[in-house]
């Protein structure tokens, strides 16, 4: 953590440098995600990101398939309020892929057949996700926390949505929100490619001017969805409760991180051990955070039998209750906050998964480090676990997937 560094600049380059590692992992962080696509155009930055990848460019196929053919791994995510693309390569092939990279995400080349593939393997990805019911109810959540909001949209559109997009309004998606979103550039590995900067990766002038223009102002937020009782089916299903929370860059937020820890799927967590191993309700559940620029949602997600439902919220409701009263006992609170810091220091330690972590926490934030996140864990005390868990608990939406068919 000591190596690592923020240059600033039209893109600001955050590297983490260590000698040891035998990888370099670069990646493009775009303050562009799906809370951006325009009115009618769900689904458009996801798209353009599987097209950015996809493409041809320069003389090579695709950026995606010119990795591979190294050797390394490429990638890319759309979530709602960022883009991830990403490449672990050889150091020895770093710096070409470095400047492969800026103009595949800035200086695409627009091409109909890249279009007509890309849209099939989207269908194929909504299809699936259409098909497993622990999705669907996250975006359900996430709708009943938001409704009628970006953020409460699904991040890939629906089928309709994508069949309706064409080259010229993914140019222009391009062209207004992804050129002129804050972008961050990311290095872990040995040594910086020189070609991070991007007037050293030849990214144009007028190209790199447009970086960082656009005036972003988030679409106000209404209140969420009213508190109902889950339609409970006659089969195994999917719940997530969930409750809004605070923005990326709140200094609350490590505090709903440890929350999730508290109440993950850990064995030695207090949900884990009432929810699991008292009561017997539910085998798989997992807790977690995301802070978005101006809000943020706590999730819990459980798979249940239709008989346990009622009683496994039950329990969650209750834990939650007994925390926001009195907030953690000592025993509990100090296994959580260990796992809030070994999560950080176990991502650290996986070059890929550390570039994506150090993109999603460096941008737009001002003084944060690696080190200053650990400090951060270090310093939550039971009060402020105390003040998460009344927060979550006076917001907390539960859905459930597949819903019995209303009568």
């Amino acid at each position: 953590m000591d190596h690592y560094t923020i240059t600033e600049g039209p893109v600001p380059v955050v590297t983490l440098i260590d000698e040891r590692l035998s990888t370099t992992t670069i990646c493009l962080a775009s303050a562009y995600g799906a809370r951006h696509d325009p009115v009618g155009r769900c689904g458009s930055a996801h798209l353009l990101e599987h097209l950015l990848m996809s493409a041809p460019s320069g003389d090579v196929p695709s950026l995606s398939e010119h990795v591979e053919r190294l050797g390394g791994h490429a990638n890319a995510e759309t979530g709602p309020d960022r883009m991830l693309f990403y490449a672990q390569v050889h150091p020895d092939d770093a710096e070409d892929i470095a400047g492969l990279l800026y103009r595949a995400v800035l200086e695409p080349r627009w091409e109909e057949p890249t279009l007509v593939r890309e849209k099939r393997a989207v269908f194929q990805e909504l299809a699936a996700a259409a098909a497993d019911p622990a999705d669907l109810v996250q975006d359900a959540a996430l709708a009943a926390l938001f409704p009628g909001h970006p953020l409460g949209q699904p991040v890939g559109g629906t089928t309709a949505d994508v069949e309706a997009l064409d080259l010229a309004s993914l140019a222009a998606g391009h062209a207004e929100r992804l050129l002129t979103a804050p972008l961050t550039a990311v290095v872990v590995g040995p040594r910086a490619p020189a070609a991070i900067d991007p007037a050293i990766a030849a990214v144009a002038a007028d190209t790199l001017a447009r970086v960082g223009t656009a005036a972003d102002l988030p679409a106000p937020l209404a209140e969420p969805v009213a508190v109902t009782e889950p339609n409970w089916p006659g089969e195994f299903s999917w719940f997530c409760a969930a409750a809004r929370s605070v923005p990326q860059h709140d200094v609350r937020r490590p505090h709903f991180d440890v929350l999730a820890h508290l109440l993950g799927s850990s064995s030695s967590s207090l949900l884990y051990r009432r929810l699991r191993g008292e009561a017997g309700l539910a085998y798989a559940f997992q807790a977690w955070h995301r802070g978005y620029a101006d809000t943020g949602a706590w999730r819990l997600l459980a798979g249940v039998e239709p008989q346990n439902g009622n009683a496994a919220v039950d329990v969650v409701r209750a834990t939650l209750e007994e925390l926001a009263d009195r907030g953690p006992k000592p025993d509990d609170l100090a296994p959580a906050l260990r796992q809030a810091r070994m999560s950080v220091l176990t991502t650290l330690d996986n070059p890929l998964e550390c570039a994506r972590y150090l993109a999603v926490h460096s941008g737009g934030a001002t003084g944060w480090s690696p080190s200053r996140e650990i400090e951060s864990i270090d310093g939550i005390d039971a009060d402020d676990i105390r003040r998460a868990a009344e927060q979550t608990l006076a917001g907390l939406r539960v859905v459930v997937r597949p819903e019995a068919e209303a009568r």
